[in-house]
C-alpha cells in the first residue's frame, strides 16, 4: 500500500487538470476531483470537466455523482474523498486531489469538525435578517462574534456565513474555534500550489470563458432549466450559469454576460489565492515558469520523491 496524497490546488484557470492528468500519464495515478461543481451531473462545460475519453483513460473520481438538486457538502465530501483516497492506495496508487474548492480541500487535508446540526428554523429567521436589514447585515455580524471566519468568507458567501452563524448560536462557540480543534487526518501529504502572474492568468481565464460560450455554455445552461433545474438552486449558482441565466431572462446582453463571467472569475481567482495563499504547508509553483506541462511534471514528481520516497512505487513501469 503507498501512503501518500497528491494535491495539486490553485486559482480556476492555472492548469491544475492538465497538469494532474499529465501527472497520472507518468505514475501509477488515480484524479480525485475537489471541485463543488463538478459533481454535478449535466454541468460540464461551465464546469471545465475533462471530456469522457480522457476519463476513460485515467480514472476521475467525484465527478458526476449528484443530480443538480442534490444537496453535497464539505462533510459529505470529505467521506467520500477519504474513502477513495484509501482504496487507491490499497491498490498501490498516488491518489492526486485536485481542484480549487479550498473548504472541501481543507477537510480532507486538515479534518473536518463535527458541528451542531442542522436548525431549519434558526437558518429561515437568519435569511429573514438579510432581508430585512439589508445584504450584508449577516456578514457583519459574523465580523461582530467571528472576525476569524469572516476574514476567510466572502461578504457574499450567503450559505456558509448562516452556517457559521447557526454554529456560534447553537453552541455558543464560534465556528473558527471548531476547525482549529480538528487534527490533520492524513500524513504522508504533498501540496502543491500552481500560480500564474497576474496578466497571464486573467488572459487564461478569458480564453477560458470564450471557449466555454463556444462550445456551448448558453445551450447547456437551457437545457438545465428546461429540465426543471430551478436557477435557486446551490449548484445553479457557480459562475457562468447565474450570468447566462441572466442573459436568458433578457437583463442583458450575451456580450454582457460574457463579460460579466469574466470579470465574475477574474475576482473569484483572486479570492481562491487569498485562501490558499494562508496556508505555509502549500509549495508553490508559477505555471509560467515552465514551458511545457511535462516539465511542470517533472518538478512535481522530483518534489514528491523529496518528501514522501515511498512514493516511487507510483511510478508506472
Amino acid at each position: 500500500m503507498i501512503n501518500a496524497l497528491l494535491v495539486i490546488l490553485g486559482p480556476t484557470g492555472v492548469g491544475k487538470t492538465e497538469a494532474a492528468i499529465d501527472l497520472s500519464k507518468r505514475l501509477k495515478a488515480e484524479i480525485i476531483s475537489a471541485d463543488s461543481r463538478k459533481i454535478y451531473k449535466g454541468m460540464d462545460i461551465g464546469t471545465a470537466k475533462p471530456s469522457q475519453a480522457i476519463r476513460q483513460r485515467i480514472p476521475h473520481h467525484l465527478i458526476d455523482i449528484l443530480s443538480p438538486e442534490e444537496i453535497f457538502n464539505a462533510a459529505d465530501f470529505k467521506r467520500q474523498a477519504e474513502e477513495t483516497i484509501q482504496r487507491v492506495q490499497e491498490e498501490d496508487k498516488l491518489p492526486i486531489l485536485v481542484g480549487g474548492s479550498g473548504l472541501y480541500i481543507r477537510a480532507v487535508v486538515n479534518g473536518l469538525f463535527v458541528g451542531p446540526g442542522t436548525d431549519w428554523d434558526l437558518r429561515e429567521r437568519l435569511k429573514e435578517k438579510e432581508r430585512k436589514e439589508g445584504r450584508g447585515a449577516l456578514y457583519k455580524e459574523l465580523e461582530r462574534v467571528d472576525p476569524l471566519a469572516a476574514s476567510r468568507l466572502h461578504p457574499h458567501d450567503e450559505r456558509r456565513i448562516i452556517r457559521a452563524l447557526e454554529v456560534y448560536q447553537l453552541s455558543g462557540r464560534p465556528i473558527s474555534f471548531y476547525q482549529r480543534q480538528t487534527p490533520s487526518s492524513l500524513s504522508n501529504t504533498v501540496i502543491i500550489g500552481l500560480t500564474k502572474k497576474r496578466e497571464s492568468l486573467y488572459r487564461s481565464i478569458n480564453m477560458r470563458v470564450e471557449k466555454m460560450v463556444e462550445e456551448g455554455l448558453i445551450r447547456e445552461v437551457k437545457s438545465l432549466l428546461a429540465n426543471g433545474y430551478s436557477e435557486e438552486l446551490p449548484s445553479m449558482q457557480g459562475l457562468g450559469y447565474q450570468q447566462i441565466i441572466g442573459h436568458l431572462k433578457g437583463k442583458y446582453s450575451k456580450e454582457e454576460a460574457i463579460r460579466l463571467i469574466k470579470r465574475d472569475t477574474r475576482r473569484f481567482a483572486r479570492r481562491q489565492l487569498n485562501w490558499f495563499k494562508k496556508d505555509s504547508r502549500i509549495l508553490w509553483l508559477d505555471r509560467d515558469e515552465f514551458s511545457s506541462v511535462s516539465l511542470l511534471s517533472d518538478e512535481i514528481i522530483k518534489i514528491l520523491l523529496e518528501k514522501i520516497p515511498q512514493a516511487k512505487i507510483a511510478f508506472s513501469v
